[in-house]
């Protein structure tokens, strides 16, 4: 058997993709194990302070007249309903059937282009398109739900002195609730608009603040959740233990900012160190193109170009979780 043949060695490498996307998928399995754990427990603390099995039959009860959102889709992508409420963070109309139709459009695009733009064969052309299709959207994703639950924690904050100079002005939890979707700015005016509007549908102020919880799924608003639970359930000074939960949260911003000061050198050495290839290979080019042409016309050095990528992938990936840190 000839090793060196284009087809055996493309073949390798889908293998080694699925086995790689198999590991990965196997340690994002072990890694949530903590999420689980934190949900379990905070499911424990809803139960028992909000009434939880009361809660459970309200919402069974509504459930029935709550028409969910279904799509033909949903037999052929796992885990549509996570996928859904990724979706629903953005805070934008993006809706679950037009993140497929754009998947689907960038693998098609992409796989054009590298196959008659950039004279590459189909297969590396339909890996190239394929794995441009899955990280483009689902980056872009990840970048505008960063960007929004940024936003929304350095603004809570300052909503938690907004509600708790209403409560000291004599105002009830809802109505300075309201008052913080009437005063501040997007995103946080928006979530708790919502709020607002769900308690005069009919929900109770446990339910609208645990469903706005679960569809952010950031820890500060967990947090303030917890505290207006265990207050309604045991009583006590709501407006002092607003002002203390304001105080860790600005701790825990200030700690977060003194954190990403420490990882700074890492990650420009990262962006340094990865940035060399493309620029290497940017700077051959330009001074002998034919010796480089080879590499982008050769399937040969398509496909290690295409190994290249991977394994930069991987490393980018590693150095990522390495100076990530959670407060």
């Amino acid at each position: 058997m000839n090793v060196t043949n284009p087809t055996i060695v493309t073949i390798g490498i889908f293998a080694c993709i699925f086995l790689i996307i198999a590991v990965l998928a196997v340690a994002f399995g072990i890694l949530g194990q903590n999420n689980k754990v934190i949900d379990k427990r905070l499911n424990k603390i809803k139960f028992r302070h909000g009434k939880g099995k009361n809660l459970e039959k309200e919402q069974a009860k509504k459930n029935l007249f709550v028409k969910k959102e279904t799509s033909i889709l949903d037999n052929f992508i796992p885990k549509p309903d996570e996928m859904r409420k990724r979706l629903n963070k953005t805070g934008l109309n993006i809706t679950f059937r037009k993140y497929v139709i754009t998947t689907v459009i960038t693998t098609i695009t992409i796989t054009f282009v590298m196959k008659f733009l950039s004279g590459m064969t189909f297969m590396p052309s339909l890996m190239v398109g394929v794995f441009a299709g899955l990280f483009f959207p689902h980056t872009y994703i990840n970048m505008v739900i960063k960007k929004r639950l940024a936003l929304f924690t350095k603004q809570f904050p300052e909503a938690i002195d907004l509600i708790v100079r209403g409560l000291r002005a004599g105002l009830p939890v809802t109505e300075s609730i309201s008052a913080v979707a009437q005063e501040m700015r997007p995103p946080i005016s928006t979530e708790f608009k919502t709020i607002t509007d769900d308690i005069r549908l009919g929900k109770t102020l446990d339910e609208a603040l645990w469903s706005t919880a679960q569809r952010l799924d950031t820890p500060d608003f967990k947090f303030f959740v917890i505290s207006l639970s265990v207050q309604q359930e045991t009583g006590g000074n709501l407006t002092e233990t607003l002002h203390n939960l304001t105080e860790i949260l600005r701790s825990r911003s200030r700690l977060k900012l003194k954190i990403k000061a420490m990882v700074s050198e890492g990650k420009a050495s990262a962006y340094i160190i990865g940035s060399l290839p493309f620029i290497m290979c940017g700077l051959l080019s330009v001074m002998n193109y034919e010796y480089m042409s080879v590499m982008f016309t050769d399937p040969k050095g398509q496909i290690a170009l295409i190994g290249a990528g991977i394994w930069l992938s991987m490393g980018a990936f590693i150095l990522a979780k390495m100076i990530n840190f959670e407060v």
